[in-house]
């Protein structure tokens, strides 16, 4: 049976902190996730650990394994990622590509292992939710399977199905 794992980037934030607006666009997705997780991971900042109370908050289902923290999906060198952005000029995972090659692709080997790790915790038709950031959501699949996705929008993000060791990658419709 196929592992699922979504990968959705924090709601509006400033600074560390979800913004009222954060909050209730987070408990908005919440209620309109469907199904049963098995695991629920943040990258640890403080917004995507809030996000994901706020997502469970409006989910109002028990999740038995509560929340994890896992800061493989968070990248040691934030501004190293801003400086390439500026100087890319936008947001893309190939821009980036183009001023700063090894930042993508080490960054991208690091956090795909971490998206890895949570397929390889998942039973058999297990289901993930990890909440983190942008551009590093779009580098773990990346690193995983080898596409390259859209940025990722706040509250917005995809699903990784691991069926028999083959990846596909989907958007979220919600």
């Amino acid at each position: 049976m196929p592992k699922t794992v979504e990968l959705r980037r924090h709601t509006d934030a400033d600074g560390d902190r979800l913004t009222a607006d954060g909050i209730r666009a987070a408990v908005e997705i919440g209620r309109r996730l469907t199904g049963n997780y098995d695991l629920l991971i943040s990258s640890g900042a403080q917004r995507a650990t809030q996000t994901l109370a706020c997502l469970l908050a409006g989910f109002g289902h028990p999740v038995a394994a509560g929340v994890e923290v896992n800061s493989g999906f968070r990248s040691s060198v934030e501004e190293r990622w801003f400086e390439a952005a500026r100087t890319a000029n936008g947001k893309d995972l190939n821009a980036f590509r183009k001023v700063d090659p090894e930042l993508v692709e080490r960054e991208s080997a690091q956090l795909g292992a971490a998206l890895k790790a949570v397929f390889e915790l998942l039973p058999e038709g297990g289901k993930a939710l990890v909440v983190g950031h942008s551009p590093t959501t779009e580098a773990a699949v990346l690193g995983l399977t080898g596409e390259i996705v859209q940025p990722v929008a706040k509250g917005k993000g995809v699903r990784v199905i691991e069926d028999r060791g083959t990846y596909r990658v989907e958007p979220l419709a919600q």
